[in-house]
């Protein structure tokens, strides 16, 4: 998609990859589902798909019919679905074209069973609630599901999620919990999301799922990604559109949310919220003009924000801004801007809107920055 405004997204499929191959060189011994869901956080899931292709041991995902079209795309890969089946037409698909299916309730096991089509054996994640509270099955629930599914042809791995992982409780409760439902399971596991990848080597297992560290964000409020050897994936990048002088004392904005207390330069930024940026995100917001660090000033509008160029006279209208990544006018962490909004990246790119275009970066660009 082509516009006339100057805002973009750009992503690096090379990031993609040296963020999975990071998450495969942290867990040495098991297998990385690349997870894909929303559209790969908002990156593109055929994107994301294409750069792991010749790299990934599996993708995971949640719609059946996006496997499925994965599958019909040339696809051979495991693909695994994080919330299994909700039609008696999702289990035919799995069966036929071989997915791997999550079952986290007795009524998606009923499903299971009666379809009564298991011409080869099929692939199941049976996942266990350890404390998350979301999906799965209970010790009171799990010694039913077992046994249903040990009289059918079925390839069983023992999943569950961890809830905080990435803060001080840990992974180590629900780690005896899970050993406590699981009893002498000697088969297969799958534990591990990005923060057990990089934290807690115990949780391993057979398969990691790395989600978030694959598009270069960090999955803690303390490390930053860059530290962890991460990569972004997605810069967003702008420019800016209209300059203002402003005297002490005067607004910017809805709302009036910024008094000058000096005389200012203030830049207007083609991005709001409607493209994505966080609406909430106050003023103090990191962003890069010109491969100089500023940042925001005022609220953020629909189509516009505005930041401080009074350090940086030589900015204009059409000069580079970079919202987030490691875009062309500088680079401003996605969790920065994230922190400061008080969220968390995963938001930031998943809410990118469909109106802002996406180009793929360029290697060599990148090599000369």
């Amino acid at each position: 998609m082509k516009t006339s405004r100057p805002i973009r997204a750009r992503i690096t499929p090379d990031a993609i990859r040296n963020n999975y191959r990071l998450a495969r060189q942290q867990a040495p011994h098991a297998r990385a589902w690349a997870v894909i869901k929303a559209n790969a956080y908002g990156h593109g899931q055929w994107r994301a798909v294409e750069a792991l292709r010749g790299e990934a041991d599996g993708f995971a995902l949640l719609e059946c019919e996006n496997a499925v079209a994965l599958r019909e795309a040339g696809v051979s890969q495991p693909i695994l679905l994080l919330e299994g089946v909700f039609s008696a037409r999702d289990v035919r698909s799995v069966v036929e074209h071989r997915l791997t299916c999550v079952i986290h309730c007795l009524e998606q096991l009923e499903l299971l069973v009666g379809s009564g089509q298991f011409a080869a054996p099929v692939a199941v994640y049976l996942k266990l609630n350890t404390g998350m509270n979301r999906l799965g099955f209970t010790a009171a629930t799990l010694p039913r599901a077992l046994e249903v599914l040990r009289t059918l042809p079925v390839d069983i791995t023992l999943m569950t999620h961890f809830a905080e992982a990435d803060g001080e409780r840990g992974v180590a409760w629900q780690l005896a919990r899970f050993k406590d439902m699981a009893g002498d399971w000697k088969g297969k596991v799958s534990l591990g999301n990005s923060a057990a990848i990089l934290a807690h080597p115990q949780t391993h297992g057979d398969w990691v799922r790395p989600g978030i560290m694959l598009y270069g964000a960090s999955p803690f409020a303390d490390r930053d990604a860059a530290t962890l050897g991460l990569q972004p994936a997605m810069a967003l990048e702008s420019a800016i559109i209209g300059v203002q002088e402003l005297a002490v004392g005067e607004r910017v904005g809805y709302g009036g949310t910024f008094t000058a207390e000096r005389p200012m330069r203030i830049g207007i930024v083609a991005c709001g919220y409607a493209d994505g940026y966080p609406r909430h995100a106050p003023s103090g917001t990191p962003i890069a003009v010109m491969g100089q660090r500023t940042t925001t000033v005022g609220r953020v509008s629909m189509d516009m924000l505005a930041c401080d160029l009074t350090a940086i006279p030589e900015a204009g209208i059409g000069s580079p801004v970079t919202l987030w990544g490691n875009g062309l006018a500088g680079t401003v962490p996605a969790d920065e801007v994230a922190a400061a909004a008080g969220t968390i990246a995963y938001e930031l790119f998943c809410a990118l809107a469909a109106r802002v275009p996406v180009v793929l970066a360029d290697p060599a660009a990148s090599e000369r920055r």
